[in-house]
């Protein structure tokens, strides 16, 4: 016989994304659908997008596709660079093995760098290859900023100065899912061709919308890629976007909730967002030593603000952790992945988050760790909350 739990109250949604989306983005997406080939709408696009460009902090054009975080990675791919090409990509978790499955099927020849799922990039590494491909074959580099799977962060603009010092042509591609407006970054000023963003994790919104940010070499590149594109093709909805239209319909709600979303980021200040996330990712970090579980991440200088990735003690298994805590307390929290599937589990921080929410899904673990006869010391959640009354 099937049972169910009936839990009261609200869900707890803390896996590093789909994240909670705030009353305010779920009320304007229930607005009535506008025309979207009228002037109410175009006022809305153009707003959206000088408003973008802040969060990406660019100067060039941001392209918004209905589409997930996958779909923003083959448009990155397939506006910049031609089938055959050579792709140097870099193992961090099992997002980044997603991307190379997405660069091999559009017969892409891709090189591996591969790693442990421990740390994040290596530019050292990135140098030493590219000085090595004498003949610039190398048309990009593609790394993940914030590896979802693993809750690494990795040094974006180490990566451009290795391909600079390299005197390498190759575009910098970068993924930047789960970091964007949640974490710092500076896509102009890191030299970035292409930033991936997705909807559903730092921009408190619902899946659906993927984002391509471009710099002029992007464009440049986009003039002579030869791999078929339609959908996917940049030039079509840059043009429409001067006008504040798109050349296909657009995903008219979801730029609702993204238009009260921007204003909430801008309203706080992203500077206040990136502080909010980095406070609220150390007191999860002070837990886990409390605990005296192992973080994922080996590097201190590599943590990530958005979510932890949590080992668990040699013979646990994460997911019958994870099972019981959504039993007995309607908390969700992230799966392991790929290499680290039933060893860990993930416990995300980001997007509209505060203090205590953080110590509601720290409590949650807690208990749960305690139910399941998991090997801990106790003392975690009061690790938290004391760096929280510190810096509260």
């Amino acid at each position: 016989m099937v049972t169910s739990t009936i839990h009261e109250g609200r869900h707890f949604l803390q896996i590093p994304g789909p994240t909670n989306v705030p009353d305010r983005v779920l009320r304007a997406m229930t607005r009535p659908t506008i025309d979207h080939r009228g002037p109410e709408f175009a006022s809305l696009t153009l707003s959206i997008l000088g408003r973008l460009k802040q969060v990406f902090k660019t100067t060039g054009p941001v392209i918004i596709f209905p589409s997930s975080g996958t779909g923003a990675w083959e448009a990155a791919l397939v506006n910049t660079l031609s089938r055959g090409d050579l792709l140097l990509m870099y193992e961090t978790g099992q997002f980044a093995h997603l991307w190379r499955g997405v660069a091999e099927r559009l017969e892409y020849e891709v090189e591996w760098i591969d790693d442990d799922w421990r740390h994040g990039v290596d530019s050292e590494r990135i140098f030493d290859r590219l000085t090595a491909d004498k003949e610039h074959r190398i048309g990009a580099v593609a790394v993940v900023h914030n590896e979802t799977s693993t809750g690494i962060t990795s040094n974006i603009s180490g990566v451009r100065r290795a391909i600079d010092e390299a005197g390498h042509p190759a575009l910098l591609i970068v993924d930047t899912i789960s970091s964007l407006a949640s974490m710092d970054y500076r896509h102009d000023e890191w030299g970035v061709d292409v930033t991936v963003g997705g909807s559903q994790k730092g921009l408190m919104l619902p899946p659906g919308l993927g984002f391509n940010a471009l710099s002029e070499r992007a464009l440049q590149a986009s003039a002579s890629a030869s791999l078929g594109r339609s959908y996917w093709a940049w030039d079509p909805v840059i043009e429409a976007n001067k006008s504040g239209f798109f050349p296909y319909t657009p995903a008219t709600n979801l730029l609702f909730g993204l238009d009260q979303a921007l204003d909430m980021l801008i309203e706080e200040g992203l500077d206040s967002v990136f502080s909010r996330h980095a406070r609220l990712a150390r007191a999860t970090r002070e837990a886990l030593s409390g605990w005296e579980l192992e973080n994922l991440a080996i590097s201190p200088a590599e943590y990530s603000d958005s979510l932890t990735a949590v080992m668990m003690p040699e013979g646990y298994d994460a997911d019958e952790l994870r099972r019981l805590i959504l039993e007995r307390f309607d908390m969700a929290l992230g799966t392991g992945l790929g290499k680290v599937q039933g060893r860990v589990f993930r416990i995300g921080h980001l997007g509209h988050f505060n203090e205590l929410m953080l110590m509601g899904t720290l409590c949650g673990v807690e208990m749960g760790l305690e139910l399941a006869g998991v090997p801990h010391k106790k003392g975690g959640v009061d690790a938290a909350m004391r760096i929280l009354a510190e810096q509260g």
